[in-house]
């Protein structure tokens, strides 16, 4: 009787833990071309201002190191899901799951990291052998600050739309277009 007591409590803890809310919450970014096809991505959202102390953090360069691979959010690696065959940023990207990485650097060129490695946690980063494709991205400062982690599409026309990130003073994008 005491173990079944005691399997109670740690199931009743651990189902505590599990409602809690995580600093950085769930986000999606999706887009759907004129013929119905799409690209869904599911990551995490941190923020400016540490969840802990509420201070606001340097991100690029200090918390996102540069010349490293992030995780592009927090928490479960960055999926990208795309039933339609892309040309994201020039390249050629068959239809299907990835995961997606960020390589930022001092200079401006940062790289959108392209894996076909799935399912995984977002660190650390699972190696350049899993690597589907590293393209450059456009970057450019912000003129205010965005406080949270922030995939969007900014909408194009027909079989083109943009991968934007915003965080903090920067915005990286990159062309995304549909294949036929």
């Amino acid at each position: 009787m005491r173990k079944l007591s005691l399997l109670f409590a740690v199931l009743f803890a651990l189902s505590a833990l599990a409602q809690q809310p995580r600093p950085s919450p769930p986000g999606t970014a999706d887009y759907k071309f004129a013929d119905g096809k799409h690209i869904a991505i599911a990551y995490s959202r941190p923020k400016v201002n540490d969840p802990k102390t509420g201070e606001v953090r340097v991100v690029w360069g200090k918390l996102v190191p540069w010349g490293k691979e992030w995780r592009m959010g927090a928490n479960e690696a960055t999926s990208f899901t795309t039933d339609s065959n892309l040309t994201v940023g020039g390249t050629a990207v068959p239809a299907g799951s990835y995961t997606l990485y960020l390589q930022p650097e001092e200079s401006g060129t940062w790289k959108l990291i392209i894996s076909k490695k799935t399912g995984q946690w977002g660190i650390p980063y699972p190696g350049a052998q899993d690597d589907f494709a590293r393209i450059g991205m456009k970057t450019s400062k912000l003129n205010s600050t965005v406080p949270q982690f922030t995939i969007s599409f900014d909408k194009g026309t027909g079989a083109a739309t943009a991968l934007v990130l915003e965080w903090e003073n920067t915005r990286a994008s990159i062309d995304i277009k549909e294949a036929k």
